[in-house]
């Protein structure tokens, strides 16, 4: 007796890749670019969304380099979605910690940490610098 086996999709990898300028506009259409592939996609937005807002904007703000473009990609596996943002400022040391408490600014990779399942950074080749951040993806169960 022949038993029918349900159609499984397939598991599938996409990759996402915008190159901009290292500009306000450049990292705020980088982030709606990527929000909206994202949701073709079909993944949950609250915490790439944050990611992908922060490593833009800190891509631009301290990665500049004069003549320079910045990447963003997005690496999206069966269960793990990847952001990385790619400068050419390898001069600056990108360890999280808290600003004094009336400071502005200088929460982004605090943020970044607080979203992110994990986050590091990739020096090189020289000048190139890439800041990534995984988010694991949550299967939804069938109950809700």
């Amino acid at each position: 007796m022949n038993h029918e086996i349900p159609h499984q999709p397939e598991a599938t990898h996409h990759t996402f890749r915008v190159q901009l300028s290292s500009t306000p506009r450049g990292a705020r259409l980088a982030r709606l670019l990527a929000v909206e592939q994202l949701r073709e996609w079909g993944v949950g937005l609250t915490a790439p969304r944050q990611i992908i807002a922060e490593l833009a904007s800190n891509a631009v703000r301290h990665g500049h380099v004069n003549g320079r473009d910045f990447a963003l990609a997005l690496d999206l596996s069966p269960d793990t979605l990847r952001i990385e943002a790619v400068d050419t400022r390898s001069d600056k040391d990108l360890e999280p910690s808290a600003p004094p408490w009336y400071a502005e600014s200088g929460r982004g990779l605090l943020l970044v940490a607080a979203f992110a399942d994990d986050w590091g950074v990739e020096w090189g080749p020289v000048p190139r610098k890439t800041v990534w951040a995984e988010v694991r993806l949550r299967k939804r169960s069938q109950w809700g």
